[in-house]
């Protein structure tokens, strides 16, 4: 049995301005690192095993305060990067409904079969998460381990391992705060959420 965290990394400028965020590495806002601080004290009496992190800055340096006030060393893995949004990377909305609306009204009728153009298949990616959980939990099989990483990539992770369509993961999920919190439970191959963006600190 191992207890994964799953948190969304800090705020960023990008997410501030509700621009898409993928693979460009968008530096954290100064309250997204209040929110990394929060997470920190969170971890002092968490009982975390192990912190693993996106390579993304703005997943790192979410990581890195929680990490040290554990006395770990935080771990990166490639496959917990956010999702590839192509060309709608770094695009709010609007101006993806002005470079390529009928891309965008197919992708928010079903963002599997029809992600943004240029972009990542939401199932490749969910299946290199899981991968990356099932590496984990066979190194920390009585594990509790803290995972920071991105919106988009832990949604589409969650309905994967719970077994929810993934083509329904902005609807089931329609958004996840900044250093929230979302734990699962691992154990023999089946998945139970044990909580659903809760924050660090209340």
């Amino acid at each position: 049995m191992t207890d994964f965290i799953l948190v969304r990394h800090g705020e960023t400028v990008w997410h501030a301005e509700n621009r898409y965020a993928g693979r460009t590495d968008v530096p954290l806002t100064p309250h997204g690192l209040e929110q990394a601080a929060a997470l920190a004290e969170w971890a002092q009496g968490a009982g975390l095993t192990a912190v693993w992190s996106s390579p993304l800055s703005r997943a790192r340096l979410t990581a890195a305060p929680a990490a040290e006030a554990c006395g770990l060393t935080p771990r990166v893995d490639e496959r917990l990067y956010e999702l590839d949004f192509g060309e709608g990377d770094g695009l709010t909305r609007d101006e993806m409904r002005q470079r390529f609306p009928e891309q965008l009204a197919a992708f928010l009728d079903d963002p599997v079969e029809h992600h943004l153009p240029g972009g990542e298949d939401p199932r490749k990616a969910a299946a290199r998460a899981a991968e990356c959980l099932a590496d984990i939990s066979r190194e920390q099989p009585h594990g509790r381990v803290l995972i920071v990483a991105h919106s988009t990539l832990v949604r589409v992770l969650l309905c994967h391992l719970i077994g929810i369509p993934l083509a329904d993961y902005r609807r089931v999920f329609p958004h996840l705060l900044n250093g929230a919190l979302t734990e699962i439970r691992v154990e023999g191959g089946q998945t139970a959420l044990l909580r659903l963006n809760t924050p660090a600190l209340h």
